[in-house]
């Protein structure tokens, strides 16, 4: 059994939005990160991820996307405590809002980092780095912005 998890790439004028993870945090506290958490269960629904997405991202972090969402990859880990989870990534635009830490319990902080800056941060853990690669490879060969 898997835990569903989503984040969203969001970009706005060249840089991604990253959290930097709540010392508090079970995984990855005090961590770079993308912005997301787990699915709810809903019963029969549709569109469950996106919405998710958009609700975390506002939620932690008072930002809303645009209303279109591109899927970038999937992942699965195990955590600290050895619960299997699944990853997804959505790649967003910004649409509106000042990103700041609502949800302190779960975000320390809020930065807009280039792409370089996030590959070369000491605090970026690897599947934040392979997830903006991606972002940043779609980005470059797309119109999405």
């Amino acid at each position: 059994m898997f835990i569903v998890n989503v984040e969203g790439a969001v970009r706005k004028n060249d840089k991604w939005l990253i959290i930097e993870r709540s010392k508090e945090e079970e995984h990855a506290g005090g961590m770079l990160s993308l912005v997301g958490g787990k699915v709810d269960q809903e019963g029969n629904t549709s569109n469950i991820l996106e919405r998710t997405v958009k609700r975390e991202i506002l939620e932690e972090v008072g930002v809303k996307v645009k209303e279109k969402l591109n899927f970038l990859h999937s992942t699965s880990f195990v955590t600290d405590k050895g619960v299997n989870v699944v990853n997804i990534v959505f790649l967003c635009e910004h649409a509106s809002g000042e990103a700041y830490p609502i949800a302190s319990n779960e975000v320390e902080r809020v930065l807009w980092l280039t792409t370089s800056e996030i590959l070369f941060h000491p605090h970026a853990p690897s599947y934040l780095k392979e997830s903006i690669k991606h972002a940043d490879s779609f980005v470059n060969a797309s119109t999405f912005f």
